[in-house]
């Protein structure tokens, strides 16, 4: 009944209507984002048809006799149509397994999709993986605001906020991804010893490719900017990619109005407002400082799990 095939350019229209018309599809998956790195990957992700018609697709890579979900991607997992039922899916499962034994591929590492991101349910592929033994080998806890139904900033919050009033910090929408990735790089170099995943040609690319998913917004003292976010705007989820502010914009409470304003009134009629992940190592290391600040903006739980199973 279903047919698989491996990606290749030519079918790049399919792979991205298909992503376009999905219940859990993101503008992550489409092409020329995943591509955009592809020199660091080997692709190797897979189109499943059912009768002749794309049923579902994976977004994969492979490392050795390894298939990962995409890892160039912060979650992954099959893609769904509304079509697909449980029982269905069980069946995509055994004949994709059967055609990566036939590749000489031993193991696969999936990261499930949240469910933040589904328009409709979508976690077929959760149960099963259940029913191929898959074992939960990594968890990441994200903070997440439910917009319908928000939990108050704490007052530390609050407090940056009168500061950043007092101070006539504003908040603006900008193109100036230089000015911000000198901030960031200078943080995550300081605290961390580490380079932004992505550099700044590669974000600059990425925004003139979905312009209306891939946004920057600055806070500026005077002209000056002190602090902003990358945010990455889809249907269900409003996604904090990147967030950093500078000396004075930390003592100035730039982050906290900035929070203010995306939340509670620029983005407050999509769904669900998410910091994206405060842990590393598969979840095993949780960096209390980065999600005491997610939490006091009124952030809660939210998991992006990973999974092994054995073919």
């Amino acid at each position: 009944m279903f047919e698989i095939k491996r990606y290749s350019i030519d079918l790049m229209n399919a792979w991205d209507t298909f992503v376009e018309k999905s219940k859990n599809g993101t503008f992550l998956f489409k092409r020329d984002y995943m591509d955009y790195h592809s020199e660091r990957f080997k692709d190797h992700s897979l189109l499943v048809y059912r009768k002749g018609i794309l049923y579902t697709i994976l977004p994969a890579n492979l490392v050795g006799n390894v298939l990962y979900s995409h890892q160039g991607l912060t979650y992954g997992g099959y893609i769904l149509s509304s079509k697909v039922t449980s029982l269905e899916l069980l069946e995509v499962f055994e004949c994709v397994n059967m055609y990566l034994k036939a590749e000489g591929i031993q193991e696969v590492i999936y990261k499930a999709i949240p469910h933040i991101y589904h328009e409709i349910p979508a976690q077929e592929d959760l149960y099963a993986l259940f029913r191929n033994n898959a074992v939960l080998i990594g968890r990441n806890i994200s903070s997440t605001i439910y917009q319908n139904h928000k939990i108050k900033f704490v007052e530390s919050r609050k407090s940056g906020i009168r500061k950043a009033v007092n101070n006539n910090l504003k908040v603006k929408e900008s193109l100036n991804f230089k000015a911000f990735w000198e901030i960031l790089d200078e943080n995550l170099t300081h605290k961390y010893g580490k380079k932004p995943v992505h550099t700044l040609d590669e974000i600059e690319l990425l925004r003139d490719k979905f312009p209306e998913n891939i946004k920057l917004y600055l806070v500026y003292n005077e002209e000056m900017p002190v602090g902003g976010t990358v945010v990455y705007i889809t249907k269900q989820v409003l996604h904090t990619q990147y967030i950093s502010a500078n000396l004075e914009g930390k003592e100035t409470g730039a982050l906290d109005i900035l929070f203010d304003k995306l939340i509670n009134e620029i983005y407050i009629k999509i769904p669900f407002f998410d910091f994206g992940q405060s842990t590393e190592q598969l979840g095993n290391l949780l960096n209390t400082a980065l999600i005491f600040q997610k939490e006091g903006f009124g952030g809660r739980g939210i998991m992006y799990d990973i999974y092994k199973y054995n073919l």
